[in-house]
């Protein structure tokens, strides 16, 4: 199976306590992209400018990600800076430009139209709703968003949330979105607008899966050395969808396990600078790391 990922490919500049890169891949459908194919074909959905590095694009099609659905206009990259101190779970936004994702009008090619799952990245909920009226009828849709769309696009976000069968965002913007302090209260009340499931992310300390029925928590796999927390959270998305598009059927199982291998793929993520370490790993690497996290979780 193949899964549709629609978001950001950027250039990011990172300093963290542990080092400094700037120009680098990023993006949230990159990272989401990426993650997704260890498991699943993605197609993805983005716009680039003419000063994004070929050899990116080279280093995503070598993951077999289809890039038809890129789009390369005269203009400049999407780039984003940011900072983080010892408190990796938070990001200091030191700038934002936008460029071409500002006019950013996806057009989705014939081959990608009929796709089953789909990822709706982090990025404008006005695109994410044009990608969905392009579709026809997905299986899955999994939908991200932060806290500057929940502030200033929440009547779109809304809209997209209805047409969402999985809703995955962090603490801080569930607690926001939903008006709850509560985590638990703040899923229910984010189930009750629409989607079947909703998973709340929270960086090292693990993540938790809530649906009407049941709910399901995994911690964060132990690490000695994170270098860089950026992408993460789409990292995560990314390889919980495209372990359940290489299921053969979905059921409550699948989806505890899709939210393991989701932590894996985000604990590789985290040990190296912008998608370095992604681009190193192996399937093999992947499947030890869940079998040793069964291993932690297990009593």
């Amino acid at each position: 199976m193949s899964i549709l990922v629609v978001g950001t490919v950027a250039l990011d500049a990172v300093q963290t306590p542990f080092g400094k890169v700037d120009n680098v891949l990023g993006g949230s459908a990159t990272y989401s992209a990426v993650a997704a194919s260890f498991f699943s074909k993605a197609k993805l959905v983005a716009v680039v400018g003419k000063d994004f590095p070929k050899k990116f694009i080279a280093s995503l099609r070598a993951k077999a990600i289809d890039t038809a659905g890129l789009q390369i206009k005269k203009g400049k990259t999407f780039r984003w800076s940011g900072r983080y101190t010892y408190d990796l779970n938070n990001a200091q936004t030191l700038k934002t430009e936008l460029n071409l994702l500002s006019s950013f009008n996806p057009k989705l090619p014939l081959s990608y139209r009929n796709e089953d799952f789909v990822f709706l990245a982090n990025i404008d909920p006005h695109i994410q709703l044009k990608v969905l009226g392009q579709l026809n009828r997905p299986k899955l849709v999994v939908s991200d968003t932060m806290n500057y769309w929940i502030e200033h696009q929440k009547k779109a976000l809304r809209q997209v949330i209805k047409k969402t069968d999985i809703l995955v965002l962090n603490d801080a913007e569930a607690r926001e979105f939903s008006e709850e302090v509560n985590l638990i209260k703040a899923a229910k009340a984010l189930l009750g607008f629409g989607p079947r499931l909703v998973i709340i992310k929270r960086g090292e300390y693990g993540c938790s899966l809530f649906s009407r029925t049941f709910s399901f928590y995994v911690p964060a796999y132990l690490l000695e050395s994170t270098l860089d927390p950026t992408g993460a959270g789409d990292t995560f998305a990314g390889g919980f969808l495209g372990y359940l598009a290489a299921c053969k059927r979905i059921s409550e199982t699948s989806f505890k396990k899709a939210v393991a291998f989701g932590s894996i793929m985000a604990s590789y993520a985290v040990e190296d600078f912008s998608l370095n370490r992604l681009f190193s790993l192996q399937r093999s690497d992947v499947e030890t790391r869940f079998k040793d996290f069964q291993r932690l979780t297990r009593f």
